[in-house]
């Protein structure tokens, strides 16, 4: 079984110490960006009343969770659920020049999967306001540090997935010959300080992949709450996916279920966005739906595989 979505930024070490890159003003009012050590309790005060509502609050994370975990915690929940191997994701989290936003170093996760070779990938976050020197970033994190993907959130720059400012990173991808997960369907209210439109739409998809047929495409999140039009852009194109990660699974329409254990079985793959979903609890829940054998196994473990060209 493999977790295809997990966010990196949960994971601390066993000083309670993270990477993040943040954006702050400073006395002289004057803006920059810095790549520095921020211990846990610097990030609990700046951003306590954001990550308590929202993580807290409507994603209903445990509080301990919120503190962030270990690499060998993570691994220990994972074998509990049945996980062999998951994907970390340095993530993106909006334009850096944003008080609300986070980068997450590819370093930081490079470190995670050099220790666990056999447990953790990369997947390295995009930030289209980077322009190409973002692109340059992205071959990096490919070529040397072995990052088996890309990953964006198009709500988070307000520029949805068929905005030219992406397609420079699309291309890059399609010449690394990585696929590229982004965030479709709605976007939520997680700053009240800086609201975000939802962007996803998967039928944006639709013109990405018309225009890179070679560049494989995951929708995730489900694509909630337009669910059957992202099943739609999966049926249409053959280079775009599903990802089933940030949505229980007892809650997703009955027509992905069906979908999932029929005609789109080669389609989806499995995903929690943890901390926002427990391994075991989702792994129970779809087990619940009773899916036939064949299409089980190619959800949390077989089309991942073949999707990013693990299986060989």
């Amino acid at each position: 079984m493999i977790c295809g979505h997990i966010h990196y930024a949960t994971i601390r070490d066993e000083h309670g110490i993270t990477y993040v890159t943040v954006f702050e003003p400073y006395a002289d009012d004057a803006e920059m960006t810095r790549t520095r050590k921020v211990r846990r309790r610097f990030v609990a005060e700046k951003y306590a009343s954001v990550i308590d509502a929202f993580y807290g609050g409507k994603m209903k994370v445990p509080q301990q969770d919120l503190k962030g975990v270990t690499l060998e915690e993570m691994l220990r929940r994972m074998d509990a659920a049945g996980i062999e191997r998951s994907f970390l994701i340095a993530a993106k989290v909006g334009p850096i020049m944003h008080k609300a936003s986070y980068h997450t170093p590819y370093e930081m996760v490079a470190e995670a999967v050099n220790r666990y070779p056999n447990r953790f990938y990369g997947l390295a976050g995009l930030d289209a306001t980077e322009g190409m020197d973002g692109v340059r970033q992205l071959e990096k994190a490919v070529k040397e540090y072995g990052f088996i993907g890309a990953h964006f959130y198009p709500h988070w720059f307000e520029l949805a997935p068929d905005h030219a400012k992406w397609y420079p990173f699309y291309a890059k991808c399609v010449e690394l010959n990585v696929p590229v997960q982004l965030q479709v369907g709605q976007s939520m209210l997680y700053d009240p300080r800086h609201r975000l439109r939802s962007v996803g739409r998967p039928i944006t998809l639709d013109a990405v992949a018309c225009d890179f047929p070679e560049l494989k495409l995951i929708g995730i999140h489900v694509g909630i709450p337009w669910t059957d039009e992202m099943i739609a852009m999966a049926w249409k194109h053959p280079n775009v996916y599903i990802g089933t990660d940030a949505h229980s699974p007892k809650y997703w329409p009955e027509s992905f279920v069906k979908y999932i254990n029929s005609y789109g079985q080669d389609k989806v793959i499995f995903g929690t966005d943890y901390p926002v979903l427990e391994f075991e609890r989702t792994r129970q829940e779809i087990e619940d739906f009773g899916l036939r054998p064949e299409p089980k196994r190619k959800l949390l473990r077989d089309n991942v595989l073949r999707i990013y060209g693990l299986d060989t």
